[in-house]
C-alpha cells in the first residue's frame, strides 16, 4: 500500500516530528504510519539557528537522507519554499525523493521564510506558488511521491485568501493541502469541508491553532496531523531539568534523574549488531573447501 492510499477519507494519520537521528530512531519503533521531519527542529538541532530560512538545500537534504536511511517508517519532509526559484524547486523535489522521503512540503512564503506560528510572515503571489507546484509534479519520478502545498496566508491576509490559495494549489496538482495557522475549530472545519483532497493539521503546542484530540481532528475531516514541536519541546525541557540538577549537585549520583537506561540506548543505536559483528570477525573467516 502506498502512502497516498493511507490518506483515505475517514482515516487520520498522526506523524510525530523528528529532528535528529535519536528522535527518528525512537519514533520509528513506535508503530506510526509516518514521521515528519520538522524544519524548525532540524535546523535547531543541527545548526542551533532559528527556522528563518537560513538552512540551505544541501544541509536539509543531507538530513532527509540520514533520517529516511536510518528508519523504516514513511518520512514526510519539510522543504520550506523549495530553497529558491523554479529550478531550485526542481532540484529539491528530485533530491528529497532520491533521499527516501515519501512526501515533500513546500510553502508559499517569501524568502527568507519564517516559522509558521511566528509573526511577520509574508507570502508570494499565488501564481508563483502555482508554478512551483507544477514544476514539483514534473520533477518527481513517481506519482507516489506526494506534494504537500502549504499556504501561510491566513495570519496576514485572512482565512478567505488562504482558502482561495489552497484551491489554486489543488487545481495546480498538489496532493495534500496544508492551510497553516487556522485560529479556531470553525476555521479548521471550513478548511476540511472546502476540499476533496487530504488536508493536513499542524498541531503546535503554544501556537496559533487549537491543539485538538485525535477524534476531534478526525471528525473535522483532517486526514493527516503532524506534531512537529512536541518531541523537541519535550527533549529541551528534559535536558534543562537534567543539566540544572547536574549543575546544582555537581554529579548525577542520587539526583533522582529520569534517564533511559544506558543498555537501552545502546540497543536503540544498534550496538548489538556491532558486538555481533565483532564476535563473528574474531572467530576468523570460515574454512575454505
Amino acid at each position: 500500500m502506498s502512502f497516498r492510499d493511507l490518506l483515505a477519507p475517514g482515516r487520520l494519520l498522526v506523524a510525530p516530528g523528528v529532528f535528529d537521528m535519536i528522535s527518528a530512531r525512537i519514533a520509528d519503533h513506535m508503530g506510526f504510519s509516518a514521521l515528519y521531519m520538522t524544519g524548525y527542529g532540524t535546523v535547531a538541532s543541527s545548526l542551533g539557528l532559528p527556522d528563518a530560512g537560513m538552512a540551505s538545500y544541501t544541509e536539509m537534504v543531507s538530513r532527509v537522507t540520514a533520517i529516511a536511511g536510518g528508519t523504516t517508517t514513511p518520512l514526510i519532509a519539510d522543504a520550506d519554499t523549495g530553497f529558491g526559484g523554479l529550478l531550485n524547486v526542481d532540484r529539491t523535489v528530485r533530491g528529497y525523493e532520491a533521499a527516501g522521503a515519501v512526501a515533500i512540503q513546500i510553502e508559499d512564503q517569501v524568502f527568507p521564510k519564517k516559522c509558521g506560528h511566528t509573526p511577520g510572515r509574508e507570502v508570494v503571489p499565488a501564481e508563483d506558488m502555482v508554478r512551483k507546484i507544477r514544476v514539483a509534479r514534473e520533477a518527481r519520478a513517481s506519482s507516489d511521491f506526494l506534494i504537500i502545498a502549504r499556504t501561510d496566508a491566513r495570519t496576514t491576509h485572512g482565512i478567505d485568501e488562504a482558502l482561495r490559495r489552497a484551491d489554486a494549489y489543488a487545481r495546480a496538482g498538489a496532493d495534500v493541502l496544508f492551510v497553516e495557522s487556522p485560529e479556531s475549530e470553525a476555521e479548521m472545519l471550513r478548511i476540511c469541508h472546502s476540499f476533496d483532497l487530504p488536508c493536513l493539521a499542524n498541531m503546535v503546542e503554544g501556537g496559533r491553532t487549537p491543539v485538538l484530540s485525535f477524534e476531534e481532528l478526525r471528525q473535522i475531516g483532517y486526514r493527516l496531523a503532524i506534531f512537529p514541536a512536541t518531541g523537541f519541546l519535550a527533549a529541551a525541557q528534559a535536558l534543562t531539568r537534567v543539566y540544572s540538577a547536574l549543575q546544582a549537585r555537581g554529579s548525577s549520583k542520587d539526583a533522582g534523574l529520569d534517564l533511559l537506561p544506558f543498555a537501552e540506548m545502546n540497543k536503540l543505536m544498534g550496538f548489538e549488531r556491532v558486538w555481533a559483528f565483532d564476535r563473528q570477525q574474531a572467530e576468523g573467516p570460515p574454512p575454505t573447501a
